[in-house]
């Protein structure tokens, strides 16, 4: 997942307990995300995206017994390309989103194209979720990423 590419599990416990970071597998040590790294850096084909993204409302996060999961849906993109810049890796980018997945599964290869650009985009700290009043507090609530979807 992106978040694994990102972080370690340092950044569960930064400033405190973060149960937003919290999630199975929980971020590994810093060697092993290294290895992650190191995967993407190959562009072996074996490799392909897959966001895992955990809609869990922000009572349920932070309470005596947290669900594991961290939300990334807002922007897994942006979060996964910005992976494979900080490891060097942005010209496997588009066969690990696009290509390894469908051709791993013998389904057709997408046509549609996105743009992602070098531009900081803040991310919201809430967004509202379900009928109750619920929010989900996204990866990143609250920061700027240095990366942007656009249309």
């Amino acid at each position: 997942t992106a978040h694994h590419l990102l972080y370690n599990r340092n950044e569960i416990f930064k400033g405190g307990i973060r149960p937003h970071m919290y999630c199975l597998p929980v971020l590994k040590r810093e060697k092993h995300r290294q290895a992650l790294l190191n995967a993407i850096r190959s562009g072996s084909n074996k490799f392909f995206l897959g966001t895992d993204s955990a809609a869990h409302p922000k009572d349920a996060k932070e309470s005596s017994c947290g669900c594991a999961g961290v939300f990334t849906a807002h922007a897994a993109l942006e979060f996964y390309v910005q992976a494979f810049e900080e490891a060097g890796a942005l010209e496997h980018f588009e066969n690990f989103c696009s290509k390894n997945g469908p051709n791993f599964y013998g389904l057709p290869i997408n046509e549609n194209k996105i743009k992602l650009v070098k531009k900081k985009q803040q991310i919201v700290k809430e967004i509202p979720f379900g009928n109750n009043g619920q929010v989900l507090v996204p990866l990143c609530a609250g920061e700027e990423i240095p990366w942007t979807l656009e249309a």
